[in-house]
């Protein structure tokens, strides 16, 4: 089992880009603030999403042929070389008592945190066939961040008890990490927008309505100057490492934006993508 960072040359001297492009859904302009309706294990997302989106299509780079790695502090996410000792990411217990403990220690290696708490498991299925079947959630087809200002903070208040209080006293960040659960992710991968191209005119709060809660995410107004970044083909053994927050407020991305895409480069009747996403409490103090 290891936890190194994905070495860029790796991918050797052969290796062709794979730059694609996708059509992105953006929030569209509104004077109230938008509200999302999460799906559920096994079913879509609700129809009241009609109208809140409007399409743009966009460049998508390859990030495995950039000339360096990204990073949790600059661009917002991270591709690494992650072997778990999981053989079945749809055992719930194995998760638990293995996965867990292996994404401690990765995201305490990445982001230098003392300590790391992990809180939350999604698994989302490419078909409604995968769905079913796995009672899991469809890919998030919308750009947005899991998180804002006010929903960062107020996630660890919700989890953490008495402990919250202190541990908003220092810097905290939240991390997902994310990969495929099932083989190579084919059909409906993930691309992450470059936090530098981002400016705060671009985050729209809105209100997220799921079954279990109410809660804040961020929706994304469209910017031509958004710079997408993608990693063709991501294999079982490995991760992508995305900050959906951080309260260290100047130096370091503080989110990254990112979506579910339908790519155009797909293969033909590829397996449909089935992953797995476990997010986590960074703290630093």
């Amino acid at each position: 089992m290891s936890d190194t960072f994905f070495p860029l040359d790796s991918i050797g001297a052969g290796y062709v880009p794979h730059p694609t492009s996708g059509v992105l859904r953006y929030v569209a302009p509104r004077q109230e603030k938008p509200v999302y309706y999460a799906s559920e294990g096994g079913a879509d997302a609700e129809l009241q999403l009609e109208g809140l989106f409007e399409e743009h299509s966009v460049k998508i780079a390859d990030g495995r042929a950039l000339g360096e790695e990204t990073s949790l502090d600059i661009e917002g996410f991270s591709l690494v070389s992650h072997e778990s000792a999981v053989g079945d990411f749809y055992d719930n217990a194995a998760v638990t008592s293995v996965y867990e403990p292996e994404v401690k220690r990765l995201v305490m290696a990445a982001t230098g945190a003392v300590r790391v708490v992990v809180f939350d498991h999604t698994w989302r299925g490419g078909t409604a066939t995968v769905r079913e079947k796995r009672q899991s959630r469809e890919p998030t087809n919308v750009v947005h961040n899991d998180y804002t200002e006010a929903s960062g903070p107020q996630r660890v208040c919700d989890l953490m008890g008495k402990e919250a209080k202190a541990l908003l006293a220092n810097r905290f960040a939240i991390v997902n990490v994310w990969r495929p659960a099932k083989g190579p992710v084919l059909t409906w991968p993930l691309t992450m927008c470059d936090a530098r191209s981002i400016v705060a005119d671009d985050l729209v709060a809105s209100e997220r309505r799921a079954a279990d809660r109410i809660g804040e995410l961020t929706l994304v107004r469209h910017n031509p100057d958004h710079r997408w970044i993608h990693f063709p083909a991501m294999a079982w053994d490995e991760a992508l490492l995305i900050k959906t927050f951080d309260s260290e407020q100047s130096g370091v991305a503080r989110w990254s934006v990112h979506t579910a895409f339908e790519d155009p480069a797909s293969p033909p009747r590829a397996a449909p993508r089935e992953s797995i996403e476990t997010r986590c409490f960074a703290f630093f103090g």
